[in-house]
């Protein structure tokens, strides 16, 4: 939410905590909301209109901000003033909000991005240092791969801790191969794998 008055936040805030407004009008329809007089709106929204007047406004309008037919948010229009907004007013408004929208969704699409990104370099870390800690165990215990990361696995979910961090103890030498064991009762089939 962003607002070029105080006065148009703390409206803006009214309108979110009374559920009632041309922003939520907008919002939920998807229609712009324009030249509303907010004498004798009351009627339409009882506990906003009186508010908006008593901040010294007269009049106000919402555009969607939207792209085709998915409407992401509004954009609120106070005027102090009893002045209707012409067509070309209109269109050049939407136009504003219309690239307000772009400019939302491009930042949320980067944001997006970049933790999908963050996450699949964690995963490759915890990988790499799971093949390194396979590796190790399966020299120090003189077994085969599958083995070795099932005991891993088998110390880990045994300790109810992360399987990384297993890995990690194994590497760094705070936790011996030798001291892995299968747990009580179980047997360990080679580990499946996922694709």
């Amino acid at each position: 939410m962003a607002s070029s008055s105080e006065r148009m936040r703390a409206l803006e805030l009214i309108e979110f905590q009374d559920d009632e407004g041309p922003c939520r009008d907008c919002l939920l329809t998807g229609e712009q909301v324009l030249n509303v007089r907010l004498a004798g709106a009351e009627v339409r929204w009882p506990r906003f209109a009186p508010k908006a007047r008593e901040a010294g406004f007269e009049m106000v309008h919402a555009m969607p901000l939207r792209l085709r037919k998915d409407v992401i948010g509004a954009m609120n229009i106070f005027s102090p003033d009893l002045r209707e907004l012409s067509p070309q007013d209109v269109n050049l408004t939407q136009a504003l909000a219309d690239a307000a929208t772009i400019g939302i969704l491009q930042e949320r699409a980067i944001r997006h991005e970049t933790d999908l990104a963050g996450q699949l370099q964690g995963a490759l870390n915890s990988r790499i240092v799971i093949e390194q800690a396979k590796g190790i165990v399966a020299e120090g215990r003189h077994v085969g791969m599958d083995e070795a990361f099932a005991l891993l696995r088998s110390h880990a979910r045994s300790h109810r801790t992360q399987l990384s961090d297993v890995a990690r103890s194994i590497i760094d030498h705070t936790l011996a191969p030798s001291e892995l064991r299968v747990a009580p009762g179980g047997q360990h089939a080679p580990a499946k794998r996922s694709p």
